[in-house]
């Protein structure tokens, strides 16, 4: 199953206030690695964002009057999320407020069971200590120095990163080929462990017979 980073910014923090989202941000990984597959829209609210908000990602009510509603876009969303696994950051707000706006115009809600938390996943990898987005960067050496504010699709581009290293594995190298064509490649788990050595047959002779004298002298 192909996997998922999907971030949202919204007017406020609560649904139950009547806030709204405002961006949608997904990135698709294909064996961890993210492919040109992309979903990314920004919304009209139809209502005003609130100060908090703008603080958060800086979009205006001016910027976003003339964007599409989530009812225009919905139908697109739901293709793209479909059969694949969702990877979240506190997924519990960005689902909360993507299963409001479905609600909204009478589609069924995202199901959990799809849904990977990288809050949760750090949060027992790391109990005690802080797992906000920019903490786990700092953590793992993740360049965030885009993320002057919090924008979806910046967001989702550190989060994979961050969710590749929750999970132990290794982030994808980028390599200029033949015509300057860059290729992504994943390192996998054999190269992520550490290099096995077989011994020689010399090696295991020498070892067989030191074998058969120790066992002589210590039993016999």
């Amino acid at each position: 199953m192909k996997e998922l980073v999907l971030d949202t910014e919204t007017t406020g923090l609560s649904v139950r206030d009547g806030h709204r989202i405002v961006e949608i941000g997904c990135i698709e990984l294909d064996d961890l690695v993210p492919t040109k597959n992309v979903f990314h829209v920004y919304l009209n609210p139809e209502r005003k964002v609130s100060e908090k908000a703008f603080e958060v990602h800086g979009y205006t009510d001016e910027f976003l009057s003339n964007k599409q509603k989530f009812s225009e876009v919905a139908e697109d969303f739901l293709s793209f999320i479909k059969d694949k696994k969702i990877i979240i950051h506190n997924a519990e707000f960005d689902i909360g407020h993507l299963n409001n706006e479905l609600s909204l115009i009478g589609k069924p809600k995202i199901s959990n069971s799809n849904i990977i938390d990288t809050l949760e996943l750090a949060r027992n990898k790391f109990p005690g200590s802080g797992i906000s987005l920019d903490a786990l960067c700092k953590r793992f050496r993740i360049d965030n120095s885009k993320r002057e504010k919090h924008t979806a699709l910046i967001d989702c581009e550190l989060l994979a990163k961050v969710y590749i290293n929750l999970i132990d594995q290794k982030e994808p190298t980028f390599d200029l080929g033949e015509n300057n064509e860059l290729k992504v490649t994943l390192n996998d788990k054999s190269d992520y462990y550490k290099k096995i050595i077989l011994p020689t047959e010399k090696e295991l002779s020498d070892h067989s017979e030191f074998l058969k004298k120790n066992l002589k002298k210590n039993f016999f």
